[in-house]
């Protein structure tokens, strides 16, 4: 790809996520790329390229902006259940004095922050936990779906589900208490809710 097309592909590629990922482009909204190249001034090829690594990313599904269905909701928590419910236990376990101090941080954010903040510290809490498994395969994996958890993480929080912040600072003790298998329970019950959560507010 020329020095050209490869600015034009990262402008492409960042505004467009950026346009789905706060909502601007309504799920299933069909994508043309002449169109697109005509609003950006840019040509077809990076369009091409920029829709080809969102596609990758899950945020658009043959050319239409992703409308998950309860199932893919499942698939998606499912996978997250399983990966960050070990990373839970492993943590209370492994984890350093600076990452906890950091999951610490999360929590109080999360308790008196606004909504961008509670969105940034929930994101973190998180990705805080996995990371601190040090194990590369699972981050990956979680990374891969990064941009399709933001937005079931959006919808949970700001639609405030009940006791989500609560349900951080549960498992936080539980790591820092190093009680590994609560920690483990806490994090599915967790996800689990988050998942039942996502799925009503998409049937109602």
């Amino acid at each position: 790809m020329k020095k050209k097309d490869v600015h034009s592909y990262t402008y492409a590629y960042e505004y467009l996520r950026d346009q789905i990922l706060t909502g601007k482009i309504e799920p299933n909204t069909k994508l043309t790329e002449e169109k697109l190249a005509e609003e950006l001034s840019i040509s077809r090829t990076p369009i091409r390229s920029a829709i080809a690594k969102l596609e990758q990313e899950g945020l658009i599904k043959n050319k239409r902006i992703f409308s998950p269905t309860p199932i893919d909701i499942r698939n998606i928590f499912q996978v997250r259940i399983l990966l960050e419910s070990f990373a839970a236990r492993y943590c209370a376990d492994y984890i350093s004095k600076d990452a906890l101090g950091r999951l610490k941080e999360c929590v109080e954010i999360g308790q008196k922050g606004t909504m961008e903040e509670v969105m940034e510290a929930n994101f973190l809490f998180h990705q805080i936990i996995v990371e601190e498994t040090h194990n590369p395969e699972i981050v990956k994996i979680i990374d891969r779906m990064q941009s399709i958890i933001y937005l079931l993480r959006k919808t949970v929080v700001q639609q405030k589900r009940p006791h989500l912040i609560e349900e951080h600072a549960a498992i936080y003790n539980a790591i820092a208490t190093h009680d590994a298998h609560l920690a483990e329970q806490l994090m599915i019950d967790h996800l689990q809710k988050d998942l039942e959560f996502s799925i009503h507010r998409l049937t109602k």
